[in-house]
């Protein structure tokens, strides 16, 4: 087991979303930075949808009550085991009594706490995605426990391929969405040549983007959406639909983010500029 002595800041437990009930309203949610989810299961040896722990900006305290091999991916946090440091994108044994403190990011956003066969939390429409609404507990909260399988066996070794840069500043892929055609050839420029700025209101279901010139916002009835929707909103600004979003949606899709740009989106802070770069939408399908 695991026991949350402290929460840290937005901590929740997660795979790779939950497919299938779209046609009820329910999103998908899974791992916000999906590559650095898999990444950390793939250096346990772990099927790559074990539930991890997504861990936003500030980390958890935990402690162990069973013996079991941990690693830590994505954005870089410091860490401790008891008292000594431990080293991201390294698997490390943890036994009965350790406690495990997560500071804060020092680059990007999130980070991915996987354990060996997974955190084994209650399977609700088949994940562990928590979701408001859909699964009992949204976020850890201090107190609660996390079943674990107990495990005493080797350190895993896998040789997989390195950690991407998060701090890097290419732009975001896109491919051109339904409503782009709809605009203006001057706001299709605007909007493939602008630079726009992450709001802090930014969340899990979606990031809004501001522009120094607001966007034209064409009307649509309500239509599908997707996370990695970009939606043009009447105030002129956008809103990236991220894991949590709904399925349904009111405002132009003027872009689509091709998947692991939605990964690269999701470790950027509020206050920093990103740009979009189209791409042809087979690219973005094979990718």
């Amino acid at each position: 087991m695991i026991e949350v002595l402290k929460p840290g800041l937005y901590t929740s437990v997660q795979d790779l979303g939950r497919f299938g009930h779209r046609n009820e309203g329910v999103p998908i949610s899974g791992a916000m930075d999906q590559q650095a989810a898999i990444r950390a299961n793939q250096l346990l040896g772990n099927n790559k949808n074990e539930a991890v722990l997504e861990i936003t900006m500030m980390g958890p305290v935990l402690k162990f009550t069973t013996h079991s091999v941990i690693v830590l991916t994505g954005a870089r946090f410091g860490a401790k085991l008891n008292d000594a440091e431990i080293a991201m994108n390294s698997p490390i044994k943890v036994q009965p009594n350790d406690v495990l403190t997560i500071g804060s990011a020092s680059g990007g956003v999130r980070c991915y706490l996987a354990v060996k066969h997974g955190i084994l939390t209650e399977r609700v429409l088949g994940s562990r995605s928590w979701y408001g609404g859909i699964t009992s507990s949204t976020v850890v909260r201090q107190g609660i426990v996390l079943p674990i399988t107990p495990y005493e066996g080797r350190l895993a070794r896998k040789e997989i391929s390195e950690e991407r840069e998060l701090t890097t500043d290419k732009k975001i892929e896109v491919f051109k969405g339904p409503e782009f055609e709809h605009l203006t050839p001057a706001m299709q420029q605007m909007l493939l040549s602008s630079s726009f700025t992450i709001s802090p209101q930014s969340n899990r279901m979606g990031y809004l983007l501001d522009a120094e010139t607001a966007l034209t916002a064409p009307e649509i009835l309500t239509a599908p959406v997707q996370p990695g929707t970009v939606q043009l909103t009447p105030s002129g600004r956008l809103l990236v639909l991220m894991r949590d979003a709904q399925v349904t949606g009111g405002y132009a899709r003027v872009l689509q983010l091709k998947a692991s740009a939605i990964d690269a989106l999701s470790q950027k802070r509020g206050g920093v500029t990103v740009a979009f770069k189209a791409i042809d939408f087979p690219s973005c399908i094979l990718s």
